[in-house]
């Protein structure tokens, strides 16, 4: 039977099995590794430019006994995929024996906020880049060695259920890659993968804005529960999708907000 310690299962649900995060070097994709990890999954931690940070979530996947690799690709560049599964399949070899990829989740993402009149061009197509053709892009490529009864998590954003005039280009962006899920849906599950979204509301990534008290009670009152979400709490929800218990999901958009879109 499988036991569950702190972070650490010992022949957890995802033993034997290989999962790439992108943008795990922090937040929720740190989470999602780590979770992941925690219950037995090989994980590629990708990242962009923080090496360091990577480095950090692989400390902590290894003393909680969990094993995974760094990749490094910075998304939205020419040859950002390449470089992403050159150096993926080379971790998959050399921890794993076969280049078999299990999990795929999307995370990796830039936000942008300001005045919709100020936008320029160059910005828009940045985040289009990152956001919607990287992990399109991502998926497209990774249907080469993914595996029957695979699983793929996209994380979107709660702010494409909601007016915010001041993030129209991010939520155009995850809005776009909402629908990379509802279309392949059909064409994956032949093969047994199913292709989900997650969608978090106000979440606690670390960043400075969380250490203000003030503004953190202002923000919790998005939630029904009144409280920031945490990185766990989303890691949760997407490795249930990436379970075997999620088998009959696919295509679905799964509010994580917290109640954020209840009104």
């Amino acid at each position: 039977m499988s036991t569950f310690t702190g972070s650490t299962m010992t022949g957890g649900r995802f033993a034997g099995r290989t999962a790439l995060v992108t943008g795990s070097s922090r937040g929720i994709g740190r989470a999602t590794a780590l979770r992941l990890a925690g219950e037995g999954a090989l994980v590629a931690v990708h990242y962009a430019s923080n090496k360091e940070a990577a480095e950090q979530t692989l400390a902590s996947i290894e003393r909680a006994g969990g094993s995974a690799f760094a990749v490094r690709a910075e998304l939205g560049m020419p040859g950002d995929v390449e470089e992403l599964f050159e150096g993926l399949e080379a971790g998959l070899r050399a921890h794993h024996g076969s280049v078999t990829l299990d999990i795929l989740v999307n995370n990796a993402g830039v936000l942008a906020a300001g005045e919709p009149e100020e936008v320029t061009r160059a910005q828009l197509e940045h985040l289009f880049a990152v956001n919607s053709t990287a992990p399109f892009l991502i998926v497209q490529r990774a249907l080469r060695i993914l595996a029957e009864g695979g699983r793929i998590i996209n994380i979107s954003s709660g702010l494409t259920r909601i007016g915010n005039p001041a993030v129209v280009p991010y939520a155009m962006t995850k809005g776009a890659l909402e629908q990379l899920a509802r279309h392949l849906a059909r064409h994956l599950a032949p093969r047994g993968i199913t292709i989900n979204t997650v969608a978090p509301g106000v979440t606690d990534n670390g960043g400075p804005t969380y250490a203000d008290p003030e503004t953190v009670a202002v923000m919790a009152r998005q939630s029904a529960f009144n409280r920031v979400g945490q990185t766990r709490d989303i890691a949760d929800v997407v490795a249930f999708l990436a379970s075997e218990e999620a088998r009959w999901i696919t295509g679905a958009f799964v509010d994580a907000t917290g109640g954020g879109l209840l009104g």
